[in-house]
C-alpha cells in the first residue's frame, strides 16, 4: 500500500454508496493498524479532516480509529495519537467523543511509562463542561480525581489541588461509594503534600475509622486502615505545635489502635509533652515521605521545625523562665533562632509567655496561675455568701442552711 495510500483514500471517497464507502474505509483502517504503519495512519487522519468525507462518516470512522489506537505498538501509538489531536484541534467541537477516547488512551500510555504529569496534562485537556456532550457528575468526578492523583505521583500538589477543588463541587452528587472514598484519600494526600498537616491528619483519621469494608466490589482491609491511622499520627506530629494539635494528639493517643503502630513511641512522648532527643527524631525521620522532610526557606526541614516547636512547648511546661542561650542549647539551635521561634509561637497564641529582650530571658506562663486564681475566686464567693447568711441570722431573718 506504500506509495498508493493517497490513491486508495481517494478511491474510497469516490464510492457513492455510503455503506460501501464506510466498509471500504474500515478495511483500510484495519490494514493500517495491523501493519503498525505510522505514516499511513497520519494520512488517514488527514483524509478524515477533509470535506471529501461527510461528517457522519468521519465521526464513525474516527471513533473506530480512536478505539483501535491501543493495538499499535506504544511508540507508534504515542506518535499517531499526538498527531491526531493536533490535526483535529481546529474541528474539536465536531469530534469531542473521539478526542476524549484518544486522550484517555494516550494518558494510559504515559501512565504505564510513569510519565505522571504528562498523563495528567493529556487528561486535563478533555472538556468536562462541554455543551455538546452530556456528561454526568460521576464521570467528571472520576476524571478530576484521576488527574489529581496523577499529579500527586510527581509531588505536584499545586496542580493536584486545582482538580480536587473541582471535584469537591461534584462529590455530593455522586452515589459511587468507591469513587467517593478515592476522592477522600486524594484530598487527604493533597493536604499532606501542601503541608497542611493538621487538616490532613483529621481526614486520614476519618478514613481510618471506615466501618464499611466492602466498597464498590473491593474490600478495604485492616492494613489500609492502619496506614491511614499511621498517616494521621505522622501528620499530627508534624503539625504546628499549639492547642489544636494537642486536641488531635489526645484523640489519637486515646485510640487503642495506635498502640500497634511503629510511631506509637514518639506519639506518646509528644502527647505527654516530653522533650524529644535527636536519636528519637532521626528514627522517626526514616518513616517520613520526601515532602515531609523538605527544606524550608531558613534551610531547616519540616521535621526540624515541628520538633523544635514541640520541644519549646515542652520546655514551657518545665521552666518558669529560661535564657535564650540555655533555650538554644536545649533545642539544638542558636539563641537568636530560639528567640525568633518563641516570639512567633507566642504571637500566634500557640504558647503562653513573654520575652524580656533586655535580659535575654523568656518567661513562660501556664495554667497553674489561672487555676489558682479560679480557686481564689471560688473561696471569695463562698466567703461572701457565708457573710450574707451570718448577717441574715443575726437580724432574725430565716436562712436556708
Amino acid at each position: 500500500m506504500a506509495g498508493t495510500i493517497q490513491g486508495v483514500l481517494q478511491g474510497a471517497a469516490g464510492i457513492s454508496d455510503q455503506k460501501q464507502k464506510i466498509d471500504h474505509y474500515k478495511m483500510l483502517l484495519s490494514s493500517i493498524i495491523a501493519t503498525n504503519n505510522v505514516q499511513h495512519a497520519k494520512d488517514f487522519i488527514d483524509h478524515m479532516m477533509t470535506d471529501e468525507v461527510p461528517l457522519v462518516a468521519s465521526r464513525q470512522l474516527l471513533q473506530i480509529f480512536a478505539t483501535d489506537l491501543s493495538k499499535l505498538e506504544p511508540e507508534a501509538h504515542k506518535e499517531v495519537a499526538q498527531y491526531a489531536l493536533l490535526q483535529i484541534q481546529h474541528r474539536v467541537v465536531s469530534f469531542e467523543e473521539q478526542v476524549s477516547i484518544i486522550r484517555e488512551g494516550l494518558a494510559e500510555l504515559f501512565e504505564n511509562e510513569e510519565e505522571w504529569s504528562k498523563a495528567a496534562q493529556v487528561l486535563s485537556a478533555i472538556d468536562l463542561d462541554s455543551g455538546i456532550r452530556v456528561l454526568d457528575d460521576t464521570y467528571k468526578l472520576a476524571k478530576c480525581v484521576k488527574i489529581a492523583l496523577l499529579y500527586l505521583e510527581d509531588d505536584d500538589a499545586v496542580n493536584a489541588e486545582v482538580f480536587i477543588k473541582k471535584a469537591s463541587f461534584l462529590v455530593n452528587n455522586c452515589k459511587d461509594e468507591a469513587l467517593n472514598l478515592q476522592y477522600k484519600v486524594c484530598y487527604a494526600r493533597i493536604l499532606d503534600s501542601k503541608r497542611k498537616f493538621l487538616e490532613a491528619a483529621l481526614r486520614y483519621y476519618e478514613l481510618s475509622q471506615l466501618e464499611k469494608r466492602e466498597i464498590g466490589g473491593r474490600r478495604v482491609d485492616e492494613e489500609e486502615l492502619q496506614q491511614a491511622l499511621s498517616a494521621a499520627v505522622t501528620c499530627t506530629i508534624l503539625a504546628a505545635a499549639g492547642p489544636q494539635r494537642s486536641r488531635v494528639l489526645a484523640t489519637l493517643y486515646k485510640d487503642e489502635r495506635c498502640s500497634n503502630l511503629t510511631v506509637y513511641h514518639i506519639l506518646q512522648k509528644v502527647y505527654l509533652e516530653r522533650i524529644l532527643r535527636k536519636p528519637e527524631v532521626d528514627a522517626f525521620a526514616e518513616e517520613l515521605k520526601p515532602h515531609q522532610k523538605a527544606l524550608l526557606p531558613d534551610n531547616s526541614t519540616v521535621l526540624d521545625r515541628a520538633m523544635i516547636e514541640h520541644n519549646l512547648l515542652s520546655a514551657s511546661k518545665l521552666y518558669t523562665n529560661i535564657s535564650f542561650e540555655e533555650l538554644g542549647a536545649l533545642l539544638g539551635i542558636g539563641p537568636q533562632k530560639a528567640e525568633k521561634i518563641a516570639a512567633r509561637m507566642i504571637s500566634e497564641d500557640r504558647m503562653r509567655g513573654s520575652i524580656d529582650q533586655v535580659e535575654g530571658i523568656i518567661h513562660f506562663e501556664n495554667d497553674i496561675e489561672e487555676l489558682q486564681q479560679w480557686d481564689h475566686q471560688i473561696v471569695s464567693i463562698c466567703q461572701a455568701l457565708n457573710d450574707v447568711l451570718d448577717s441574715m441570722v443575726k437580724k432574725g431573718m430565716p436562712a436556708a442552711v
